[in-house]
């Protein structure tokens, strides 16, 4: 398996419009974050999480050249609204596109992109065309990899988290319920949102982040959704325990 961090930031990404904060005039590429997002390969599929605004820009810096379907973790903009440059790959290879999410976040993009789900005989030429897949809180496969939702809270917004063999991805979370933790054991590998320091209505502090990394011990656990405010990633991580670290746009996993 192989885990490609496309962005670490959060909705704002990092640099932030009009700051000028030490984070956002840091030449460190690791402070230059993109929107949240993750590209995976396993068993010969490809597979994204999210589809954000910097979608293509992700895309052509990793020169990815298929993807096999997107799991969405939940409909806020800065988690879909890259969506529409996924017809890139139908053209590529000249199939529609799975899309798997719950029932409420498929719902949503079909307000968002009207113009994609309409009927295909009155659909624009060239416009996206995409397969949806409901799910809920159980494990499905796509082929034969098998997904294990992971059902968290986002303030009281529900969230998917994914679990692919000994990996699972968390982001946008400040509560994660008692029986979902029984889905973390033997991770070798965790990316778990952490906005900041200072008390966030729907998003675990680092400080927070830190505790739920603890308690999972996954062999190495990598904070992701980063706000500007948390931090120099140099000087942050300098501060983590050990096994915690920080991801970074461009961060590759292998297992």
């Amino acid at each position: 398996m192989k885990v490609v961090v496309l962005g670490s930031g959060t909705s704002q990404g990092i640099p932030v419009i009009a700051c000028n904060c030490a984070v956002c005039r840091s030449t460190d590429y690791r402070d230059q974050r993109l929107r949240v997002s993750v590209y995976i390969e396993v068993d010969n599929l490809c597979l994204v999480i999210d589809t954000g605004p910097d979608f293509r820009t992700q895309m052509l810096r990793e020169c990815i050249k298929r993807v096999d379907a997107v799991l969405y973790t939940h409909a806020h903009k800065d988690h879909t609204a890259g969506m529409d440059d996924l017809r890139t790959f139908n053209f590529r290879q000249n199939q529609d596109i799975p899309i798997y999410a719950r029932k409420e976040v498929i719902e949503q993009l079909k307000q968002e992109f009207a113009y994609i789900f309409v009927d295909k005989e009155n659909k624009y030429p060239g416009v996206l065309s995409v397969e949806p897949h409901l799910i809920d809180n159980q494990p499905f496969n796509i082929k034969q990899t098998t997904i294990i939702p992971i059902q968290v809270f986002h303030h009281k917004l529900p969230v998917f988290g994914f679990r692919i063999k000994d990996f699972a991805y968390i982001t946008d979370v400040n509560y994660i319920p008692e029986t979902e933790f029984e889905k973390l054991q033997g991770l070798k590998y965790l990316i778990l949102g952490a906005l900041q320091h200072k008390s966030h209505l729907s998003h675990y502090t680092i400080a927070e982040a830190i505790e739920v990394a603890q308690r999972i011990k996954a062999e190495k656990t990598f904070f992701t959704h980063l706000s500007h405010h948390a931090g120099l990633h140099a000087e942050l991580e300098r501060t983590f325990p050990p096994n915690i670290y920080l991801a970074y746009d461009g961060l590759t996993l292998k297992a």
